[in-house]
């Protein structure tokens, strides 16, 4: 039988016709699905880390809470001390860590695999594009500025030449607790600690504290910028709806902010250089925006240290040296006034060491080791960044056995390190004498212990944060006795919630009444 061949115009109609086209369709799907298959039996060649049940489109963002970093505990105590969440749509998983052991694989094994930063929409706008030391990517230009800050700014030996500005701020912080004391009044601790971290910074970082009448409320721009930092921001976590934070106001909040920084930055800044003239180019101070503008005009580095770069630093001196320091105070005189046995004692070796001299010296610190002790143990049960700021990875890394991808994000939960029973016993009380003839530290090197972090993105100014809490701790002791109003309840009743953000505070300020010690 002769076959008879199709005319053109019957091809064309077959080829067009709905039902080829789903055909089509459907072969196109199948073809998908086998690549995804095949893609995914590739990976499952690597062994990958345990996760908890993830909801559509959100993944594992509700599971976070008010209170991320004890949530992650929780969820690390039944899905293991290295898990892989999904928060919202964003492509790139993220890794929790919540072990000493792994903290410390990654230090000496992977550091530089971790040291990158994963930049979020708020620190890419308050931090002039992530140009500072506490978020900027990893590379040789962040090497020389994290090198100045360490090197310049921050070293043993600058923080010992800011001793008298300490001292001053203290005396004009007892004083004003003295007259509160005379008045039979309760203070707001909490305020005045703020206060006093913030006047200190600025006066070591900008040669001057700022008045809030005539200069604006500059300790609400440090609290902002560090609110910000850790805020919710949906673009974050879900690319595609980047706008509802425009329409929110969120990023116009971010970008006002940035404004009065840069207002005080730049005012700042022109003062500085206009003082210089007049001191015929030789620095006659040496604050850390002194420093930077010296760095600038030698034009040593590598690359141009531009002025947004300074101002970049400026904010991170400025944000981190306020609210961390005073936050560990309020949480360390918290904890003493829930324990009077142990504030007892701390105010025995205070005084004894001081005597009834005029004034604590800085010197008399080295003398008060259990002063020491119960700043070490507050800052384990109680530190300022719980999680840190978040790592990622710069390679595909195998850590503890496992598989972690490339620009995966980290967060090592040093809250939940800190208060491990494998790592402390009875983990949640607070016993400074367990710090007593101990070598533990803060340093970086005792990974049951890291308040500040480790390696290359460990805290370059632990040194500058620590001499502040000692010597305020120790004048608050020396000077003060300290009750709580009467309305309130017993010690052991006192309220410890925390607000969470990049620095975790007390919920409510603790407010105390001090009562005078010694006399004047």
């Amino acid at each position: 039988m002769a076959v008879k061949n199709c005319p053109d115009e019957q091809i064309t109609i077959v080829f067009s016709s709905p039902f080829f086209l789903f055909i089509l369709f459907l072969v196109s799907v199948l073809i998908v699905f086998k690549l995804t298959i095949k893609k995914a039996k590739s990976k499952t060649n690597l062994n990958q880390l345990p996760s908890p049940p993830k909801l559509p489109i959100i993944g594992n963002l509700h599971q976070l809470g008010t209170l991320p970093h004890r949530s992650l505990r929780d969820l690390s105590l039944k899905y293991g001390n290295m898990m892989l969440l999904q928060l919202g749509q964003i492509q790139n998983p993220t890794l929790v860590i919540s072990s000493s052991d792994i903290a410390m694989e990654i230090m000496k094994t992977h550091d530089l695999a971790f040291s990158n930063r994963p930049q979020n929409i708020a620190s890419k706008i308050l931090l002039y594009g992530c140009t500072d030391v506490g978020f900027g990517l990893y590379g040789e230009i962040w090497k020389q500025k994290r090198k100045i800050c360490v090197n310049e700014l921050l070293s043993m030996k600058n923080v010992q030449s800011f001793r008298l500005i300490r001292e001053e701020e203290v005396e004009e912080l007892v004083k004003k607790l003295s007259e509160a004391s005379l008045n039979d009044a309760c203070v707001n601790l909490s305020e005045i600690l703020m206060l006093t971290s913030n006047n200190v910074v600025c006066k070591c970082a900008f040669g001057r504290k700022y008045d809030e009448s005539s200069d604006g409320k500059v300790k609400e721009l440090a609290r902002k910028v560090m609110i910000y930092l850790s805020a919710f921001v949906v673009g974050d976590y879900f690319p595609l709806f980047g706008w509802v934070d425009v329409l929110s106001g969120k990023i116009g909040e971010f970008k006002d902010t940035l404004r009065a920084l840069d207002v005080l930055f730049d005012k700042l800044i022109e003062e500085h250089l206009e003082m210089k003239k007049m001191e015929n180019g030789q620095l006659m101070k040496k604050e850390f925006v002194d420093i930077l503008l010296q760095i600038q005009e030698d034009g040593m580095l590598n690359f141009e240290l531009s002025k947004n770069d300074i101002k970049a630093l400026l904010t991170d001196m400025f944000v981190g040296g306020t609210d961390t320091t005073s936050t560990a105070l309020e949480w360390t005189i918290s904890e003493l006034m829930r324990h009077p046995s142990i504030m007892k004692k701390a105010q025995e070796e205070v005084r004894r060491v001081v005597g009834h001299k005029s004034k604590v010296e800085e010197n008399d610190i080295n003398q008060m080791q259990y002063l020491k002790c119960i700043i070490k143990e507050s800052l384990r049960l109680h530190p300022p960044t719980p999680l840190m700021a978040p790592r990622e990875t710069m390679s595909n890394v195998k850590l503890n056995g496992y598989d972690i991808p490339e620009k995966t994000m980290v967060y090592i939960n040093v809250w939940a390190i800190q208060r491990d029973p494998k790592n402390w016993e009875n983990p949640e009380e607070f016993i400074p004498e367990r710090f007593e003839h101990s070598p533990i530290d803060f340093k970086g090197q005792n990974f049951q212990f890291l308040p500040f972090g480790f390696g290359r993105r460990g805290c370059p100014g632990m040194n500058f944060g620590i001499a502040l809490v000692e010597y305020v701790l120790a004048n608050l002791l020396y000077w003060f006795d300290w009750k709580l109003p009467e309305t309130d309840l017993g010690t052991q009743d006192l309220d410890m919630s925390e607000v969470f953000g990049l620095v975790v505070s007390r919920k409510k300020p603790l407010h105390i009444k001090p009562i005078l010690h010694f006399r004047l």
